[in-house]
């Protein structure tokens, strides 16, 4: 540890040596616990000379869309289920800002992607499905208006990956129904599927992502910037480093990650301003840990990445208020997610832990 350190960065120090609470024995001895916990604190040292100071993102508030309000919905919510025009809105940008996460947000996003780069990749080709399964709540209540969160249930996706244009792009099951995934903008009396990218992340596209991180933050932003432009999406309706956040976050969320996208992804994650740390962050399955987060000042919430404190594992998001609004009491949550399951399988309505296609 640094005697040195004081102000505020004894403080930021101090919050992020609560980031690894010691769990139960049974899953981690108090021994290996420390370590992790003085491993970490001696990184964050490390890095104390590169600290980056951060500006504050100063923003009119605005009205968000209906849409904006589906909070805890999976990136499919964007598309159609009915088989009508379902152009999925855009959900991302970049940055356009040199300016970096605080010190401790990059140094416990920099783990994260050493233990995310470490993970195996995987062969998917394009007849097969991306499989995740999570637990997931959201609000409910009219738009403008004070909001409810609604009962936690499961939901499933299968996400073709097929390099496209696709019109059927996949299934969902919850609450007892499959609904099928189909998009298309009208073309005359042809329907125009998507193709892979950015609103149809496939396995292969996103392995062809760069991994170097101020190229693949530029991107992203270019891909969301046309996507607002192609939408005539107001200027005053944006927020580049908050977009590119929501963005990556669909992405971690709702996709089976190749290793080195996946680091690439949260060290490019730690270039955003005003990316910060949420040290006990609870997810829908009760799970406590590691939070991420952004403050989205037009909207009024917070966003959290959450992560096992041990493993450093992805395990669901959450978001709350972070001022009191229409919408509620500021500290209300918003949503709660928790993937429970995700992997890769050959055909529609089946499940990697049971590797059978389900008849019902």
């Amino acid at each position: 540890m640094n005697d040195r350190t004081s102000g505020p960065e004894q403080a930021e120090r101090e919050e992020l040596g609560r980031l690894l609470p010691a769990p139960a024995e049974r899953d981690l001895p108090p021994g290996r616990h420390l370590h992790h916990k003085d491993t970490l604190m001696r990184l964050i040292d490390q890095d104390g000379d590169r600290a980056t100071a951060l500006p504050r993102l100063l923003r009119p508030a605005v009205l968000l869309p209906a849409a904006g309000l589906a909070l805890g919905g999976v990136l499919l919510t964007t598309l159609a289920v009915t088989g009508q025009d379902g152009a999925p809105s855009p959900s991302a940008a970049g940055t356009g800002s040199h300016a970096q996460a605080p010190r401790g947000a990059a140094v416990l996003l920099d783990r994260i992607a050493s233990v995310a780069g470490e993970s195996d990749e995987q062969t998917v080709t394009g007849d097969q499905f991306v499989y995740v399964k999570t637990l997931q709540t959201g609000s409910e209540g009219e738009f403008g208006g004070p909001l409810k969160l609604g009962k936690p249930h499961e939901r499933e996706v299968w996400m073709a990956q097929k390099a496209g244009p696709v019109i059927d792009v996949g299934l969902i099951h919850e609450e007892g129904s499959y609904l099928p995934i189909t998009v298309g903008v009208p073309d005359g009396e042809t329907p125009v599927g998507y193709p892979a990218g950015l609103n149809r992340p496939t396995y292969t596209w996103l392995a062809s992502l760069p991994t170097d991180p101020d190229v693949l933050l530029r991107r992203l932003t270019t891909e969301i910037t046309r996507d607002q432009d192609a939408r005539d999406t107001p200027a005053e309706d944006r927020d580049q480093a908050q977009d590119a956040f929501d963005a990556m976050g669909e992405l971690l969320r709702e996709t089976v990650m190749p290793p080195k996208t996946a680091a690439a992804l949260y060290k490019a994650a730690a270039k955003i301003p005003g990316v910060t740390v949420d040290s006990d962050a609870v997810d829908a399955a009760g799970r406590h840990g590691i939070g991420v987060a952004r403050d989205d000042t037009r909207a009024g919430w917070r966003t959290a990445w959450i992560f096992d404190p041990t493993t450093l594992e992805y395990l669901g998001e959450r978001t709350y208020l972070i001022r009191d609004t229409t919408m509620g009491k500021k500290g209300a949550l918003l949503s709660k997610s928790a993937v429970l399951e995700r992997g890769v399988v050959d055909a529609l309505r089946e499940r990697p832990s049971a590797g059978k296609p389900s008849t019902t």
